[in-house]
């Protein structure tokens, strides 16, 4: 339920922007400051054919098939392993699911949008969050206005889901599992 939620915000809300603002023209119509200017939020409609933070432009098949491995393995992980009996693991799955599935569908050209270089599908991830932070700069000794690389909430799923599996990876044990390991009794391979 979490990953088909997560698909669906994800898709309306590119959906949304990109029918708001058209594309890839990057028009930027809703803006909010926070902490006095520091940071701005805004719509900004972006092609990304590559991955996060724009790496591997021109690689969308790829990331395509990747992202086929990646379904098939959280699957697996989640009913094959177990993982599905941890809170914690399923959601941050689910979480990656829903980002891997968003992102997915947009690099198969099922958005309709059409490059205009082409006059084909445009094989391309929707980005339209754009956030800009003023930064002190020690060489200039001034304010300088620094841009984060656009993204979308399938990136949001995708980060988030990756540093709870951080988390978890670097979580103690539970003293249950433990305190169960430690009453198991040892077996030993015969000596004979």
């Amino acid at each position: 339920m979490l990953a088909g939620g997560g698909l669906a915000w994800d898709l309306y809300s590119k959906s949304s922007a990109f029918h708001d603002l058209g594309y890839p023209a990057g028009q930027s119509a809703w803006a909010r400051e926070f902490f006095g200017g520091w940071v701005t939020l805004r719509f900004y409609t972006s092609m990304n054919e590559g991955a996060l933070w724009g790496l591997g432009q021109g690689y969308a098949w790829l990331f395509a098939a990747l992202s086929l491995v990646a379904i098939a393995g959280i699957l697996y992980w989640l009913f094959a392993k177990g993982a599905a009996c941890s809170l914690w693991l399923t959601i941050a799955l689910a979480l990656i699911m829903a980002g891997t599935l968003g992102n997915l569908y947009d690099r198969l050209g099922w958005h309709g949008c059409i490059d205009p270089r082409t006059g084909e599908s445009w094989y391309a991830v929707r980005d339209f969050l754009a956030f800009t932070f003023d930064r002190w700069s020690l060489l200039q000794f001034e304010f300088e206005r620094w841009t984060w690389p656009i993204f979308n909430f399938a990136d949001v799923f995708l980060v988030t889901g990756t540093i709870m599996l951080f988390v978890q990876a670097f979580a103690p044990e539970p003293k249950e599992a433990q305190a169960s390991d430690a009453s198991q009794p040892e077996t030993r391979p015969d000596a004979g």
